[in-house]
Formats: structure tokens, C-alpha cells, sequence
């Protein structure tokens, strides 16, 4: 069993950067980095899917918040739970997540790490972009927010999933 308080940390140095330094770059009306979806992206591989729930559950409701997001960030973070395993089987195969560990480009080869990560960060932010829209009028400026949120996020959570996993890599 994986000790909770590197998660803990993790979760509170994710949430203060998403509220505090994501959430107030002024770069585009497209940009809107959503980096706080690594928290669920970096869970142990054999965690429980209850503690993963429950953990996005617990995510979203800081999310929305701190973020004034009316439940937003909880819609879009629970399906995350749901849909992370079954998204790490057929990317990374069976064999690959048989033992557990901590997802991370080590750990699964960066190709496999890159396509569960875009994967991910593709679910979240087209459901947070959709329902924060609400609207097929305003489509195209929707899937715009998707695709270059998305990929910025993607490389900050790639550079997160680093620094999170370089030292508890060397410990295993």
C-alpha cells in the first residue's frame, strides 16, 4: 500500500497552484489550463476504485469550491474515477498494470504514459468545456478551448508527472 502523504501534499500543492497561478493567466480566452486533473492521473495503478472515487470526488468539491465552479469541476472529475482503469488497460495493457505502481513515463514507457495521459486530460476538459458551455451554438469556440487547453495542460501535468515521480521512482 502506497503512503497517503506524498498524495496529500500532492493534492494541496496542485489545488493552491491551480487557484492561485492557472486560474489567473490572462494569456487567451482559449487558455485555460486545468493541471489540477494530475492528482487523479498520478493515483497508484491498484488503488481501490472506491478510494479513487472517492479521492475525485473529494478533488472536484475543492475544485469547484475554491473556483466558485458550481459543480463543474466534480462533473467533469468523476467520470476520471470511472474511466481511469479501464483507460490504463487498453492503453498501457494488462500485463503492464498487473503489478501496480505509480503511473509515470518510467513506469509505463513515455508513449504509453503520453497516450493515457492525453486520454485523460481529453475526457476532463471536454466535459468541463461542454458543460461549462452548455450550448452547440457556441461549438467551435468550445472545441478550441478544448484542444489548446488540453494540450497545455497536457505538458504541465507531463512536467508534474516528473517531478512527482522522479524521487518515489529511485525508492521502488
Amino acid at each position: 500500500m502506497y503512503r497517503a502523504y506524498p498524495y496529500i501534499l500532492l493534492f494541496a500543492a496542485l489545488a493552491l497552484l491551480q487557484v492561485f497561478l492557472f486560474d489567473n493567466l490572462s494569456i487567451s480566452v482559449y487558455l485555460s489550463p486545468l493541471v489540477y486533473v494530475a492528482f487523479v492521473v498520478l493515483l497508484p495503478i491498484d488503488l481501490r476504485p472506491s478510494v479513487v472515487l472517492l479521492s475525485a470526488l473529494a478533488l472536484g468539491i475543492a475544485m469547484d469550491w475554491t473556483m466558485g465552479g458550481a459543480g463543474i469541476n466534480t462533473i467533469a472529475t468523476l467520470p476520471l474515477a470511472v474511466l481511469r482503469r479501464p483507460l490504463l488497460r487498453s492503453i498501457c495493457g494488462e500485463e503492464n498494470i498487473r503489478e501496480g505502481g505509480i503511473p509515470s513515463p518510467e513506469r509505463l514507457g513515455r508513449g504509453s504514459f503520453l497516450r493515457y495521459l492525453v486520454a485523460m486530460v481529453a475526457v476532463h476538459h471536454l466535459l468541463f468545456f461542454v458543460v461549462e458551455a452548455l450550448s452547440w451554438s457556441r461549438l467551435p469556440y468550445t472545441l478550441g478551448r478544448w484542444l489548446l487547453s488540453g494540450a497545455v495542460s497536457v505538458g504541465f501535468i507531463w512536467l508534474i508527472a516528473r517531478i512527482f515521480t522522479a524521487k518515489r521512482i529511485a525508492k521502488l
